[in-house]
């Protein structure tokens, strides 16, 4: 069914068939002209000729096989990795609502029924918290009925909401996720919240809503723009539950709203849909953090039949050095048993055909001692030498086929290599931009400005409990610590943190922290060993915590501890994704490895890997060593 769509295999085909015509010709020219002299070589010869038919199936059912397998294994890693990247995105929003809901002056401002004189400064802080994470177009500040308090984009005016969502969200302990219509945007035709409850600061009682809309439309064509074929020759879709489009990354396409075929096990068939068969792979979210991600939300990449097979997986090997590639196909038996048996049964067909005209050579030989039929030999002998070069012929040409399909099996396993290591960068690259925004985003908390910038014994112990809540709802760091101007160490949160109490961060990190410009700016220290990570290696970032009054001076900081150990371990085994060839390693530039998905290569070691390669990966666009 997919060779019609592989020129290159099925030109390999009709070649193949044209040496089994051959066969059979010298076969019949044999028993026509000199049957005496061939009666013992033509069982032998039939014989032959019946293996390389069935070589020939075998050749070109393993070319098709290869190129289907190389096709949807593409498919595969790219839609798992859109599905991980947004299931990451929306866990860290279900922490954001659960951060935010806290803030004491946000609280205050509902709990005083939204003043107008207190609008502005709500409206601002909403504005700053926005700016540090883009992810969101508009953040809602509601009472228990609905009426709306604050808004933090001004282009979409609302006054009142009688979304359903609010009573859930009042009701509810946590966050609450809604993916519809709602009157919160009006004019969208779906939005994305995460609402969480505001409790009154000092009876702590519900008392109104905070909603986080997503910038989903906006975040999907990102993640679209990352993963999908480069040349457009797939569309990328998500689903819901009912396998039906929710977004397209090519809606004139494939619209919203349909409902697709699905292969969430990658059978190599084709699936028919609009008219047209197209190569699918799907896949649901393995979920991050105990977040699962929206109910039955998966990614699917669909590529039509006639299209999947164009360009070929051996543009991987174009900058692959010859001795290199040798090199490679030498160790073929390991990387493609199959193959490796196809190339020794050629080996013994081509052996047995230089037993068939020694044998011929002989027994004419015997024919011709004996003074029996001298035409018949010679005819024998022409026979013999047709066999030779027929048989010359189709060694040449299975050879080649298989060196072909060697390449392309190997082009294949460097193509899905370089794909998983580029996307592994970028999961990498996406995880450490939410820890920058994190830090920045937790230096604008009330309490802990007011609590650096007014010291007290209850102050200390109100910014402790701000920094628990925090680190239970982002569960990917190791420890969060405040520290005052002089760089003391106020509360921490972590194993050992009463430990920490008192201590005194380096001065130089406490140099720079202090002299970031504003709210925006953070500091992050060099990836290496750190003392309050128990003194393994990880990264640690900083912002600056301002007067509440005056932003221009700094009252202290916060620093927080990624759990680079199991994160990173994480991603690289997200990136494997089970397949047990593949080995995985976030490496520095000199080749030091942070990560292994190998126990045998542990951190801190150094990858035996040609600085050449290093150096290489490093200058290339979108620049990272995976």
């Amino acid at each position: 069914m997919f060779l019609p769509h592989m020129p290159d295999v099925a030109r390999c085909e009709l070649s193949l068939r044209e040496l089994n015509q051959m066969w059979r010709l010298i076969e019949s020219s044999a028993q026509m002209n000199c049957p005496a002299e061939a009666r013992l070589l033509l069982p032998a010869m039939m014989a032959t000729r019946t293996g390389f038919a069935h070589l020939e199936q075998a050749l070109v059912t393993n070319l098709v096989q290869e190129k289907v397998r190389h096709v949807l294994a593409e498919l595969g890693t790219q839609a798992r990795y859109a599905i991980d990247i947004l299931v990451r995105n929306l866990f860290e929003r279900t922490a954001d609502v659960g951060f935010l809901a806290t803030d004491a002056d946000l609280c205050r401002f509902v709990a005083d029924g939204g003043p107008a004189e207190a609008r502005d400064a709500a409206r601002q802080r909403l504005h700053d918290y926005r700016d540090k994470y883009t992810v969101y177009d508009e953040i809602v500040l509601l009472d228990r009925d609905g009426r709306v308090l604050v808004q933090a984009d001004p282009a979409s005016p609302i006054t009142h909401s009688n979304d359903p969502l609010l009573a859930q969200t009042l009701a509810a302990d946590g966050y609450v996720e809604t993916f519809r219509a709602t009157d919160l945007r009006p004019g969208a035709s779906r939005a994305l919240v995460y609402s969480h409850r505001l409790l009154h600061p000092d009876s702590g009682v519900p008392i109104g809503v905070l909603c986080l809309c997503f910038h989903f439309e906006q975040e999907m064509a990102a993640i679209f723009g990352a993963y999908r074929d480069p040349a457009r020759r797939a569309n990328m879709l998500l689903l819901d539950a009912n396998d039906q489009v929710i977004s397209s990354a090519d809606p004139l396409w494939i619209p919203a709203g349909v409902r697709v075929p699905t292969n969430a096990d990658g059978a190599p068939r084709p699936l028919l849909f609009g008219g047209r068969e197209y190569l699918v792979r799907t896949c649901g979210a393995a979920g991050y953090q105990g977040y699962p991600g929206p109910p039955g939300w998966k990614t699917q990449l669909m590529i039509p039949v006639e299209l999947a097979f164009r360009g070929g997986a051996g543009t991987a090997l174009a900058d692959v050095e010859p001795a290199l590639m040798q090199g490679l196909l030498s160790h073929a038996q390991a990387f493609s048993p199959s193959l490796h048996e196809l190339m020794s049964a050629v080996t013994r067909t081509t052996r047995t055909i230089g037993r068939i005209v020694w044998n011929g050579k002989v027994s004419g030989a015997a024919h011709g001692d004996s003074g029996d039929g001298h035409g018949g030999v010679n005819k024998l002998n022409t026979v013999l030498d047709q066999i030779t070069d027929t048989g010359a012929r189709s060694d040449a040409l299975f050879s080649h086929s298989i060196q072909d399909l060697y390449q392309t099996v190997l082009a294949a396993s460097i193509s899905d290599a370089a794909l998983t290591a580029q996307l592994l960068v970028d999961l990498l690259d996406r995880n450490l931009y939410e820890r920058a925004n994190d830090c920045r985003w937790w230096a604008l908390s009330a309490q802990l400005r007011h609590g650096l910038a007014l010291p007290s014994a209850e102050q200390t112990a109100a910014i402790g409990r701000v920094l628990a809540h925090i680190n239970s709802l982002y569960t990917v760091y190791a420890r969060l610590y405040v520290y005052d101007r002089g760089g003391r160490i106020l509360a921490a949160t972590g194993a050992d943190a009463d430990t920490l109490i008192g201590q005194h961060i380096d001065a130089d990190t406490l140099a720079r922290v202090t002299a970031l410009r504003d709210a925006q700016a953070h500091y992050a220290e060099p990836f290496g060993p750190s003392a309050w990570y128990g003194g393994a290696a990880t990264y640690v970032y900083h912002a600056a915590i301002r007067h509440p009054e005056h932003d221009a001076s700094v009252v202290g900081g916060i620093g927080i501890v990624f759990d680079a150990g199991p994160e990173l371990l994480n991603m690289l085994h997200s990136g494997v994704a089970g397949r047990a060839h593949l080995r995985a390693y976030f490496v520095t530039p000199h080749g030091q490895i942070l990560a292994s998905s190998d126990p045998a290569d542990a951190p801190g070691a150094t990858l035996a890997l040609a600085p050449g390669l290093l150096a290489q990966a490093a200058e290339a666009p979108g620049g990272g060593v995976a």
